[in-house]
């Protein structure tokens, strides 16, 4: 029997356009665009860019729904240029394709995003081909919260997103998922059902907390790092979940139902040398994925992770900086790693 390998990866397919701004303005006043520029961005769209570029001999499928338009066919070419498998990305006829506006600090890189659903919005449980992917290991959807028909109720499964798993799982495939940073009330709701067929969940601070209701940040925005096993903890017990990944600006932790906890911190680079920190989380993800789809140590893992997350840094958009294995290993060699807080 063939060994499974590579990744099919689903859900928001979105063109970002970036603007660096002078500073985020007070509601109804005024900043500056100092320049812009226009990228893919999107947790399936990311995650197989950064794969590929990572190992090109590495099979990657995309799977999803843009519209018929620029920015959709923007898309396609971005992922086909790279050999990725776009053969089951559907056209939507009655919606563009999703576009974020991310505008982005000059200095700081924090950004904010402006964002429309678009063709993402119609994209459902019959568009996936399953049968097409029983040679994969690993199959990722994301975003939750940014998904309508996925993320809407089902009766047996709780979630659609939640039944699509739990067909991945059903044909020997290892699922993960990832979530969006969206500040509201449906965490628990959308989330947790998933969480019953996911074996991989990676996701960041605000997420992590916003699931199970733990503030990680204190009102300053201080990492409660003393917290952070707890808030795995409380994931891992809502779900059947082997590996619980959080990461953060300050790095990355992580927890194993089997009580393996592994933390490493982020890279120090300087406010120069960060032009955007869209994306980040994403290349962190990738990261991790890999590693684990190469039966890596969960230490190697992170620390992939954590390598991914710096390149990133040094772009704009969301997958400016990805680089072949080799060239991420060399570059990162050059800096140091933070103090570890957590």
């Amino acid at each position: 029997m063939n060994e499974k390998r590579g990744f099919v990866l689903g859900g928001t397919l979105i063109v970002d356009w970036v603007k660096i701004v002078d500073m985020y303005p007070r509601e109804g006043t005024l900043a500056y665009i100092l320049s812009s520029s226009r990228g893919i961005g999107g947790c399936p769209t990311n995650n197989s860019i950064n794969l590929k570029v990572l190992d090109p001999d590495l099979p990657v499928a995309v799977i999803g729904c843009i519209g018929d338009d620029e920015d959709g066919q923007y898309i396609l070419e971005e992922l086909r240029c790279r050999e990725i498998d776009t053969a089951s990305i559907r056209v939507s006829q009655t919606h563009p394709t999703a576009y974020t506006d991310v505008m982005t600090v000059q200095g700081t890189g924090q950004r904010t995003f402006f964002h429309d659903r678009g063709a993402n919005s119609e994209w459902s449980f019959a568009d996936i081909p399953f049968e097409r992917f029983k040679g994969y290991k690993i199959a990722q959807i994301g975003y939750i919260l940014l998904l309508d028909r996925m993320d809407a109720e089902d009766a047996e499964y709780g979630t659609v997103m939640a039944k699509a798993f739990a067909r991945f799982q059903e044909m020997g495939l290892k699922t993960a998922v990832d979530v969006v940073s969206e500040n509201s009330d449906r965490f628990a709701r959308l989330v947790i059902p998933a969480l019953k067929y996911v074996d991989y969940l990676i996701l960041n601070e605000f997420e992590a907390g916003q699931t199970v209701g733990i503030e990680l940040r204190d009102p300053i925005g201080v990492l409660q790092g003393c917290r952070l096993r707890e808030t795995a903890e409380k994931l891992l017990l809502s779900g059947n979940s082997e590996l619980v990944v959080i990461h953060m600006p300050e790095g990355g932790y992580a927890l194993t139902r089997s009580g393996e906890e592994v933390k490493v911190p982020s890279y120090l680079l300087t406010e120069k040398e960060i032009r955007g920190t869209v994306g980040a989380g994403d290349a962190f993800c990738s990261g991790v994925l890999y590693g684990l789809e190469q039966n890596s140590s969960l230490t190697d893992c992170l620390q992939l992770g954590s390598m991914l997350a710096a390149c990133n840094l040094f772009s704009p958009t969301a997958t400016g900086g990805a680089l072949a294995l080799e060239n991420v290993r060399e570059k990162m060699q050059h800096y140091t790693q933070r103090s570890l807080v957590f």
